[in-house]
């Protein structure tokens, strides 16, 4: 039995909306129920909002294509002025009516002048007959437009006297939004995130023809197992899904295993999914070059990408500061003088430091430093005269914002401050390269 019904819709079109909605039938029943038939006036603003990739965007472009409804779709991060965003909508309103022979640029200026351009637009028989939405993505943006922008969206309505509702999408709550002037409130709809079950019968959806759905299945499974307390966005998700799922099916494809071998389909794909945890949201390679490291079985630590060249950004005398603070962390004071003086003399080898010569120092972990021998070790390790400048001081304090270096002690203290370094010894090793 259909979970969607409406009698202003055939049965058909609310059957295919149904599959190409899967796990939001409750939130789209809802949404056909506010927006009633086409000709009806529906509510002025609706508020939907929820966690990214929690299919806001998706289903309200699917449900207005699908139910061929009127519609102005625009993105507040792409318009992000008040006039981009107004001539934006009246663009998308000229291609909405078949009587407009072009699309040309109408300058809008104000809300005024918007309101004005807006009933012009909308004066065809077709757009005054059923309702008109605007959606607005990325709402949140709209907070850092002028104060009149979004109280005179959420009242469209009332202002332009037409059958229009405003919708925005954001990932925030409507208390963040809400003016201390107080402004019309919007009908509120949650988008919650989608559970594990949900993922798995979105992400199955997608399976190759030329394998079957129970083995597909079965490897989303083992994708959900590895990724799902780590990462919950669907559009990540697939993209995992889409870039190993080669490896996963190669016993197969080679003879080695059948679909049902789950065991030896496991401990083909294992070490592949570990590497892929590295990469989960960074995008540091594209797909073809994952696949040429898989292929290769490269490992991991050799992947460059924003973790391996983080170091770049740095500018030329923070490099040598983060190694100087690195040096100041883990090496022993009394080992700065037989380290960076040339003529230091001989140092005789006391029984404590024979007794902790096999003790590292990156297993007891940054010791705090101060200022005076962070510089001592700058002067040293710098081939050319450096001034101890304010450029230096400020590039020190870019560090501990950056959480390379974190500050040791409070800052009234009097015999200066105190560092301790944060980054591990691969990064130190890269920046020193």
């Amino acid at each position: 039995m259909p979970n969607l019904e409406h009698p202003a819709y055939p049965a058909a079109t609310l059957l295919q909306l149904e599959s190409l909605v899967p796990c939001r039938e409750s939130q789209v029943s809802l949404l056909l129920s506010i927006f009633g038939e086409r000709q009806h006036f529906s509510f002025p603003s609706i508020f939907i909002y929820g966690h990214t990739s929690s299919g806001k965007t998706y289903v309200m472009q699917t449900l207005l294509s699908t139910l061929q409804l009127p519609h102005v779709f625009v993105n507040c991060v792409e318009c992000f002025t008040s006039r981009l965003l107004l001539e934006e909508i009246l663009v998308q309103l000229q291609s909405c009516s078949p009587e407009a022979d072009q699309t040309s640029q109408v300058p809008c200026d104000t809300f005024n002048d918007f309101v004005r351009l807006f009933k012009q637009a909308v004066a065809t028989q077709e757009l005054r007959d059923q309702t008109l939405y605007i959606v607005l993505d990325r709402a949140e943006q709209l907070r850092e437009m002028e104060a009149n922008i979004l109280p005179a969206f959420l009242r469209l309505q009332e202002l332009t006297d037409r059958n229009v509702t405003v919708i925005l999408l954001s990932e925030i709550v409507w208390e963040l939004f809400r003016p201390n002037t107080g402004c019309f409130e919007p009908f509120t709809l949650y988008f919650p995130d989608y559970s594990i079950g949900h993922l798995q019968k979105i992400l199955s959806q997608n399976h190759p023809p030329e394998y079957s759905a129970d083995f597909y299945s079965a490897y989303i499974n083992i994708l959900l197992g590895v990724f799902y307390m780590v990462c919950r966005d669907l559009k990540e998700l697939q993209h995992l899904a889409a870039l190993n799922f080669s490896k996963y099916c190669e016993p197969v494809a080679t003879g080695e295993a059948n679909e049902r071998d789950s065991r030896k389909l496991w401990k083909n794909i294992e070490p592949h999914l570990k590497k892929a945890m590295q990469t989960v949201y960074l995008r540091e390679i594209s797909s073809s070059q994952w696949e040429h490291l898989q292929r290769d079985n490269e490992e991991p630590g050799q992947l460059k990408g924003l973790s391996a060249h983080t170091h770049v950004e740095l500018p030329y005398y923070s490099k040598f500061l983060l190694i100087a603070a690195y040096l100041a962390s883990y090496n022993p004071v009394r080992t700065d003088k037989r380290f960076f003086l040339k003529h230091h003399g001989k140092i005789r080898k006391t029984n404590f430091m024979k007794k902790h010569e096999k003790t590292s120092n990156h297993l007891l972990g940054p010791k705090p430093f101060p200022l005076d021998r962070l510089l001592a070790i700058l002067y040293s390790i710098v081939d050319n005269r450096v001034a101890p400048t304010a450029n230096i001081f400020s590039q020190i304090t870019s560090l501990v914002t950056l959480q390379l270096l974190s500050t040791v002690g409070h800052n009234d203290q009097l015999d200066g401050p105190r560092y301790k370094c944060t980054v591990s010894l691969d990064f130190i090793r890269a920046v020193a390269r």
